[in-house]
């Protein structure tokens, strides 16, 4: 009976995980176990990207603009280690190894701020900081663009009319429309603020939308870069754990055609960039 019973719950929970993701089955390389020995990539006292999570062994990052996209990205604050995500509604997102950190910004009691509209948030939120306001545009779902400066009618811009267009943005945009403003680039190319999209295909309801917030680099060449994502329903950001590395917010940028995270996994041919 005990055996039948610990079979029942297992069943329950794997259940359970794979309805929080919707997963490419064509990546086979199997995770790491937990026993695996794996670095301590955490610094609990850390406050911001780079001051949380530790580069790994002989990499180091390179100079960045101050005032640049990446910079404002790898500057991003994070809440209290040990945070767990909030979705619009005050309830708590499961964490089966989806994330390592939460990212310290607002997304409103709506069901808007999800996952293209995560990125174009953060887009929006760095011009606004360098006063960019007529930068600040978004394609919708219908093929218009939606221009703040234009939104703004006159009115002078603040944060929270900012905010108030953004609500717009989210409810007229997807990931459809956001991958068509987006520039396609070779994944060698691999830039902070990048991102990893893709759009509803073969019978999928939904696309999917990840930023690239972090990188570093190793003197012989190689490449790791760190991933964030929102998702369904509205969430806070979140600094994604790698499957392959339970614990490590690093990913190998020589992944080669298919990349897996926590919730999805895209092709090496879908890397995308505002810029």
């Amino acid at each position: 009976m005990r055996t039948l019973l610990n079979t029942l719950v297992l069943s329950m929970l794997l259940f359970s995980c794979q309805s929080q993701s919707v997963k490419n089955d064509t990546h086979k390389e199997e995770p790491k176990k937990a026993s695996e020995e794996t670095p301590n990539f955490i610094n609990p006292t850390g406050n911001t990207i780079t001051s949380r999570f530790n580069l790994p062994e002989g990499y180091d990052y390179t100079h960045l603009q101050e005032d640049s996209w990446a910079a404002f990205l790898r500057d991003l604050p994070l809440k209290p280690d040990g945070s767990v995500v909030k979705k619009y509604n005050g309830e708590t997102k499961p964490n089966f190894q989806t994330y390592l950190a939460v990212v310290n910004l607002p997304i409103g009691n709506k069901d808007l701020h999800q996952c293209a509209d995560a990125v174009m948030r953060l887009r929006a939120d760095y011009l606004f900081s360098q006063s960019r306001f007529n930068e600040i545009s978004f394609r919708q779902a219908s093929g218009k663009t939606l221009k703040y400066s234009t939104w703004l009618g006159g009115k002078t811009p603040d944060k929270n009319n900012l905010w108030t267009y953004l609500e717009s943005v989210f409810n007229t945009a997807n990931t459809t429309s956001l991958d068509q403003q987006l520039k396609l680039k070779p994944i060698e190319t691999l830039e902070i603020g990048d991102v990893f999209i893709t759009k509803p295909m073969n019978g999928q309801l939904y696309g999917h939308a990840i930023i690239v917030v972090n990188k570093c680099i190793h003197p012989d060449g190689k490449v790791k870069f760190m991933l964030a994502q929102s998702y369904m329903p509205a969430q806070e950001i979140q600094i994604l754990d790698n499957p392959l590395q339970p614990g490590c917010p690093w990913y190998d940028l020589d992944f080669g055609q298919t990349i897996q995270t926590p919730d999805w996994s895209f092709t090496s041919n879908q890397l995308k960039s505002f810029e």
